[in-house]
Parts: C-alpha cells; sequence; structure tokens
C-alpha cells in the first residue's frame, strides 16, 4: 500500500502520550489465548495480562518512531475512507456522510462502550461514534495471526469504519436492538450477520481506493483477504486448541468473511452487502 506522504485525517483522537501500563505476566502462546477470551466473549481481560502484584502505571508515554509511523499511516488510512465513503455515501444513500473520530491508544482507555485495551482488540463503539484503537494489534496481527502487511491493518481500520457506516445507515442500532432481546444463540447470528457486512463494505473501500487514490500495490488484495481468513471464528478457535463451535461464532467463518469482503470489492455496490437480507451466508 502506498500511503507515506500522502494525506492523513484530522479526525485523529491520540491518547497514547497518556497511555496507562502494566507488568505482562503472560506470553507467547498465553498471550494469544487470553486475547481470544476477549475477542469471543466480548470482555475486558486485561488484568489477565498484568502482573497481580504490579498496578498500572499513569503519567506521559513517550511515543517510539515506530509509534509515530503507525499513527501516520493510521491517519492516511482513514483519511483514504474519509474520502471514499464522502463520494460512496451520498451517491448510493442520498445524504451526507459524517466520518467517525478514531482514538489512538496505548494500553487502557475508555469509552462509552466499555474499557477498551490490547485485549479488546479494535472496536467502534456507536455510543461516542468513535473506533478504538491500539496500534499494537497491528503486531499481534502479524506475528501472532499471520496476518502481516499495511494493506491488512489498513483493512481493519476499514472494517471498524464500516460499523460506523452501518450505524449512519441506521442497521446497527436497529439490529444491536434485537441483539438484545434475542437468545444468546440467536444474538450471535446477528452478530455474525454485522461483521460480514462490514466486511463487505471495507470491500466497497478496498476498490474505490484502488480507483480514486492508486494506492494498492501487487499483493494488497490478498493480504486483505488473508487478514480477513485468519481472524474467521472457525480459524480463531483452531488455533486457540478448541473444536469449531457454530453457534458461539460472533464474526463469521475465515470463509465468510473473505467472500464478503471479495463481494464488496467486486460488486462496488452497497445493495449487495445486504447480508441481513440473504438466505446463505
Amino acid at each position: 500500500m502506498d500511503w507515506k506522504g500522502r494525506r492523513g485525517s484530522r479526525n485523529i483522537e491520540d491518547r497514547r502520550s497518556m497511555g496507562v501500563r502494566g507488568g505482562g505476566a503472560v506470553g507467547g502462546v498465553g498471550v494469544i489465548a487470553v486475547l481470544l477470551i476477549g475477542y469471543f466473549f466480548g470482555i475486558d481481560v486485561t488484568p489477565l495480562l498484568n502482573d497481580p502484584g504490579q498496578q498500572p502505571q499513569g503519567g506521559q508515554v513517550e511515543l517510539s518512531e515506530a509509534d509515530q509511523a503507525a499513527g501516520e499511516f493510521v491517519s492516511v488510512a482513514l483519511a483514504d475512507t474519509e474520502e471514499v465513503w464522502g463520494h460512496v455515501f451520498p451517491e448510493q444513500v442520498g445524504s451526507a456522510y459524517r466520518p467517525p473520530v478514531l482514538v489512538l491508544y496505548k494500553g487502557v482507555t475508555q469509552s462509552p462502550c466499555g474499557g477498551a485495551s490490547g485485549a479488546t482488540g479494535p472496536f467502534y463503539c456507536p455510543g461516542d461514534k468513535k473506533v478504538y484503537l491500539d496500534t499494537d494489534f497491528f503486531t499481534t496481527m502479524s506475528r501472532q495471526l499471520g496476518a502481516g502487511g499495511d494493506f491488512a491493518a489498513a483493512y481493519v481500520v476499514a472494517h471498524e469504519v464500516a460499523h460506523h457506516v452501518q450505524n449512519e445507515l441506521g442497521i446497527l442500532g436497529k439490529a444491536n436492538q434485537v441483539r438484545g432481546q434475542a437468545s444468546e444463540a440467536d444474538s450471535n447470528a446477528i452478530s455474525v450477520r454485522i461483521e460480514l457486512q462490514a466486511d463487505c463494505l471495507s470491500g466497497i473501500w478496498a476498490r474505490e481506493a484502488e480507483d480514486r487514490f492508486g494506492s494498492l500495490q501487487e499483493g494488497d488484495i490478498e493480504e486483505a483477504v488473508n487478514a480477513a481468513r485468519q481472524i474467521g471464528d472457525d480459524t480463531l478457535q483452531r488455533n486457540a486448541g478448541q473444536r469449531p463451535m457454530p453457534h458461539t461464532f460472533t464474526h463469521g467463518t475465515s470463509e465468510q468473511r473473505a467472500r464478503w469482503f471479495l463481494r464488496g470489492y467486486k460488486a462496488g455496490d452497497m445493495a449487495q452487502c445486504d447480508t441481513f437480507g440473504a438466505t446463505r451466508l
């Protein structure tokens, strides 16, 4: 992905210099197992990653060169989503697009949707219409999930922004309202449709970014598809030493995630991303 020297977004809230960190007590396979617990059950498992005898330390955090570069990258990726949806949304929906703010943080921060940490992973909070991202997650993707590459990281940003697009459409609020009244299994099934639709919308972003900016390089789409596959529920459960349990899936299988991303990429049409009306996911 060609991103260096390109325009960045101003809709960044950088909290990284106010980061909070504790001492790490879990390493290697243990870390990914704990992260998966947070991923599947939607709970903050930060205490499991910290040394019980050491309290998180507050105060100023000095940002490394890698941190600065990651922040610049995310800013460019976010700017691309703003330009893409600023064009596609009015054209296909008929109303103006209002972009979200993206919060960068290190370690732990707070949101109206609860605590954000390396254990919760990137997420979109409809309560304040902000995306929350610790760029250390990109390292986790590359080293532990086998989903490296700058365009794979950009796909993560685009996927969370896609949840904001769903919110702007009124889809996310309605779906979450139904989830709140449904059984656990039905709630999970609705969550899968939410996530696959976001993957499809991410595919539209990738298509538009390629056409409008010429920023994609050879192999970039393959990076995004690989990332979608590596974070499928079935693959994550297998990598955690579990037998895949479809009734617990909240994001979709690897095959589904890759297919819906490619569906959006090939079609470029938001109407093709109707996972809620689809008989086959």
